[in-house]
């Protein structure tokens, strides 16, 4: 299994890898706020990369529930200068966190590799041709409704079977619009659209979901449905069920994990494939 980005081609075929997280917002729903400015994102993003990140995804607009919008030029005021910083001092693989087109384009003159999109390239109708264009990595998303609306009574007849026809569509759709398909990655959208027993439906089918050999992107880091199932809004509470949850996934497969907190994850993750045994780790 390989993901082509526009820096590198990454092999997880044995070994799984950790996105960090770099929100660049006032109000996203874990750490808003807490890395406004070029170098306190840069701060962190050293701190995540010396834990064992080997991609940052970087957004600047939340797409928490109910959380405003934002225009292109103020998403590119906080995302850009951002990208642009990183890549001159780390050689490794940056996202950017968007569903528009602009800003994408600005991330990717800015020397980003990567495009992960939460509306699965339907969002902006450039979007699929400027992914195509750029040959860049690209992440698409299931999302059931907008971030806006999303988690106002989601249903499904069967989530699985949907979120898999979802990605099957995805994968003909836009690789007839030019996408290599190699450089498709497929996320789940765990915490967009979905109600607790959708989630834990797809994670318990986690293994089984992805479609043409694609890898499977995950993002549960501090999600509410933790929460939920612990009976606390505690957000620390939420790490060591993320950790847990990163070691499941693995176990089934999913080699690519978007996180808040790198060190723990990448640790249960090299436990996890030494436990499944050499053949599985670089």
């Amino acid at each position: 299994m390989i993901w082509i980005t526009r820096r590198t081609t990454l092999d997880l075929t044995q070994r799984a890898r950790v996105m960090g997280i770099l929100n660049v917002t006032p109000d996203s729903f874990s750490d808003g706020g807490a890395y406004s400015g070029v170098e306190a994102a840069l701060v962190h993003a050293r701190r995540m990369i010396a834990e064992g990140a080997e991609l940052i995804d970087i957004g600047g607009e939340s797409t928490r529930p109910g959380a405003a919008p934002v225009s292109a030029s103020e998403e590119i005021a906080r995302t850009a200068p951002v990208i642009a910083a990183l890549r001159v001092e780390w050689d490794g693989l940056i996202s950017i966190d968007t569903s528009k087109a602009a800003v994408a384009e600005a991330a990717l003159a800015a020397g980003a590799d990567i495009v992960n999109d939460v509306t699965g390239l339907f969002g902006d109708a450039e979007m699929p041709e400027l992914c195509a264009r750029s040959a860049c990595g690209v992440v698409v998303m299931h999302m059931q409704g907008t971030p806006r609306t999303m988690q106002e009574a989601p249903h499904y007849r069967d989530v699985v079977a949907e979120v898999s026809a979802f990605f099957a569509e995805r994968l003909a759709t836009l690789t007839a619009a030019g996408i290599n398909p190699a450089a498709l990655c497929f996320d789940p959208g765990i915490g967009f659209g979905k109600s607790l027993a959708h989630h834990l439906a797809l994670l318990r089918a986690v293994g089984e979901i992805s479609t043409g050999g694609r890898p499977i992107l995950l993002g549960v880091s501090r999600k509410s449905f933790i929460g939920k199932i612990l009976g606390t809004d505690d957000l620390a509470a939420r790490e060591w069920p993320t950790v847990a949850l990163t070691a499941h996934a693995r176990e089934q497969g999913v080699m690519l994990h978007r996180v808040h907190s790198v060190r723990a994850n990448c640790e249960a993750l090299r436990m996890v494939e030494a436990i499944l045994g050499p053949d599985t780790r670089a």
